[in-house]
């Protein structure tokens, strides 16, 4: 059984267009049925704004792996100095259930959150071609420093501006993979937001507040779930899409709060396979904002999972257990 922890992934290497492909497969696993995945559980305790969560999937194609994410999430731990996230992976072979790999770290789902963010990102550019793009992140963690590494890689000179914000100082050392000229330290989230093309949420935070319509044609990745306000579904009602309707319409994300307040189903939204196999994205006007919103999927940590024990294997990464 082969170990990896951080160093071990930074060893593999980050190729973003692979692990952008990596998610693609296994979204065309899932649109072919090819895949195990229960709803989530969430183990809380003490302090209810903590939780640990429990993502046990299978994943066929060509990846054909099950395993399990069990991943921590304390939003407390900034301001003690560590971080907000651990996370521990463990893969086995689907054919025979033996223990393939554990995958020490949460920056193997840190490069999930960004790769499924690429995908969109991919999709998107396909319809409303990404040239001279402004990109705005809100929340400046490991979530959204890594966000910026994959559009980098991604969209590179197509980049013209780049508004950051958040609530705390950012430090301009973590922004130094970027050239400077492009960056913006914004100090309201308004600036971030309101002119992007590519806008991104990578906060913690626990109540919505944004409340301003976003630019017209642009892409809202929504991955911290929890920074629109309902007031701002009449903008985006028709171009909604979803990883999984079932995981997200609860933890009062908020597609569950416009669930409850506006009326959202389910029949309304489309999800990332409709995305991947049948084109959703060309059938919605060229001035409506799309918002993605991503719960998280146990089916994609077990792929990119599986790519980098595969990598490691090839390189001669990482510590076989006995």
């Amino acid at each position: 059984m082969l170990y990896l922890n951080e160093k071990s992934l930074h060893d593999v290497g980050i190729d973003w267009v692979s692990l952008v492909d990596v998610i693609e497969s296994a979204t065309r696993s899932l649109g072919d049925d090819d895949f195990a995945q229960p709803i989530k559980p969430y183990l809380r305790y003490r302090d209810l704004t903590n939780r640990i969560i429990a993502m046990p999937a299978f994943i066929g194609g060509e990846f054909d792996m099950a395993g399990i994410k069990w991943i921590a999430s304390f939003p407390g731990n900034i301001h003690k100095g560590i971080p907000r996230a651990h996370s521990v992976v463990i893969l086995n072979k689907a054919e025979t259930g033996q223990p393939e790999a554990i995958i020490n770290t949460a920056l193997l789902s840190i490069m999930r959150t960004a790769a499924v963010s690429g995908l969109m990102i991919r999709y998107f550019d396909k319809i409303r071609p990404l040239n001279s793009i402004k990109l705005g992140i809100i929340g400046w963690g490991p979530i959204g420093q890594y966000h910026l590494r994959m559009c980098q890689a991604l969209l590179g000179d197509r980049i013209s501006s780049i508004s950051l914000y958040d609530l705390r100082p950012i430090d301009p050392r973590t922004i130094d993979f970027v050239p400077p000229k492009k960056v913006n330290i914004v100090s309201r989230w308004e600036d971030a937001y309101l002119d992007s093309d590519v806008f991104i949420t990578a906060t913690v935070s626990s109540a919505s507040y944004i409340d301003k319509p976003p630019k017209n044609g642009s892409l809202q990745l929504n991955v911290s779930l929890r920074d629109y306000k309902t007031s701002t579904y009449e903008f985006m009602k028709n171009s909604i899409i979803v990883d999984n309707w079932e995981e997200i319409c609860r933890e009062k994300t908020d597609i569950e709060m416009m669930h409850l307040e506006n009326g959202l189903q389910k029949e309304q939204t489309r999800d990332i396979v409709d995305m991947v196999k049948n084109n959703i994205m060309e059938s919605y006007p060229p001035d409506t904002p799309i918002m993605f919103n991503p719960m998280g999927m146990a089916v994609f940590d077990i792929a990119i999972g599986s790519w980098f024990v595969q990598e490691a294997r090839k390189k001669n990464i990482g510590q076989e257990l006995e």
